[in-house]
């Protein structure tokens, strides 16, 4: 039996051909598309330890590592905090540069920020961008920029500075990097997050539109290795609906706005982004050292895009929901009582909500079940 070959056809891709007993040594992992968590979480953790040591750390009201960071304003408002981030595309411009398709990305940019401001409880108040190119090509620098306004636009958070940076010696003459920046306000009483959870209370899952921003180094490498890279993202798939580089760069949710019209409403308890990391890393960080959060996996559809990555790179279940959203882009604890009005909420902004799951006692773990 160990000798049987098998031949798996999917979505129009080269035939995979590998024995049975060779299955679990060819897995794709994100470590093998060259990002490393366990690398990037080490170095969060010496940041942590080196601003510890320092003697503005105590004025801080949360740990370095949360979804943005605090700052009070204690010579204007005695009990505000202003919640800062920062954030970029990651791999993502590599498939905007493929296509040569621009427009898209700047909303990234902007939803990869305003989202993580609004689930500490703050409304974003103002953006910046950062571009660094090798060498400046205006028709693209423009449709970036076209990006980034419509994403502020969506977000209600105006595009108030930034910097261009022409980098000849760090960066080939056509490649180019994107950063932003954004800053909202909070109350320290409104400040959403563990303290606030209870026991009991309910997760609502908001559907995210694809891959978002995250994990493309892993879909690259499943998906685009080899030639013919801009011919695969141009070919069209009946299952997606759209070609696959479409599919690709379909833009980031920005759900600041609903995120902030339900915390000021006090009708959350916590919100998590779900970026890099997953449903299991982000989720996490929300939650109280003694209690679980289970996640029913039957609760949502996930998109076709997920199970053609994990299809085509053999991809074990466990490392996609640690490396995507897998069909959800922001997560809301919320009280059992309130679950009606908050999915009214959502759902008149135009997005999805779903009841995934709910919050026990236990140790401040994520658990995945396979039905509730």
């Amino acid at each position: 039996m160990g000798e049987i070959k098998s031949v798996l056809f999917f979505y129009g891709f080269d035939a995979i051909i590998k024995s049975k007993h060779d299955q679990k040594e060819n897995m794709v992992t994100y470590k093998k598309a060259g990002v490393n968590d366990q690398k990037a979480n080490e170095f969060v953790s010496i940041i942590r330890q080196q601003i510890k040591n320092t003697h503005f750390y105590k004025k801080f009201s949360v740990d370095v590592g949360f979804f943005g960071a605090f700052v009070p304003l204690q010579k204007l408002r005695k009990k505000s905090y202003i919640v800062a981030s920062c954030d970029g595309v990651g791999t993502k411009i590599l498939i905007a540069k493929a296509l040569e398709k621009y427009d898209t990305i700047g909303i990234d940019l902007v939803a990869m920020n305003c989202n993580d401001v609004a689930v500490c409880g703050a409304k974003p108040l103002f953006f910046l961008d950062y571009l660094a190119v090798g060498k400046l090509n205006l028709e693209r620098e423009r449709k970036l920029v076209e990006g980034i306004i419509k994403g502020c636009e969506i977000a209600g958070c105006p595009l108030v500075g930034g910097e261009t940076a022409q980098m000849p010696d760090v960066y080939r003459e056509d490649d180019f990097d994107l950063a932003g920046f954004c800053a909202g306000i909070v109350e320290k009483d409104n400040i959403l997050g563990p303290s606030k959870i209870r026991k009991d209370d309910v997760i609502i899952g908001i559907a995210s539109n694809g891959l978002h921003s995250n994990g493309f180094s892993l879909v690259r490498k499943t998906l685009l290795s080899g030639r013919g890279v801009k011919r695969i993202l141009s070919s069209y798939h009946v299952s997606l609906g759209r070609s696959l580089g479409e599919e690709l760069l379909r833009p980031t949710y920005i759900y600041s706005p609903v995120v902030s019209k339900l915390a000021e409403k006090k009708l959350i308890h916590a919100a998590a982004h779900i970026t890099g990391g997953g449903i299991p890393g982000n989720l996490g960080r929300v939650l109280p050292e003694n209690m679980d959060a289970e996640i029913y996996l039957n609760s949502w559809q996930v998109p076709v895009i997920f199970e053609m990555i994990q299809k085509c790179g053999n991809i074990e279940t466990k490392e996609m929901f640690n490396v995507f959203n897998m069909g959800l882009g922001m997560m809301l604890v919320v009280s059992e009582k309130n679950v009606e009005i908050v999915k009214t909420i959502v759902q008149k902004e135009g997005f999805r909500p779903f009841l995934v799951g709910a919050l026990k006692n236990g140790k401040g773990r994520v658990l995945l079940k396979k039905s509730n």
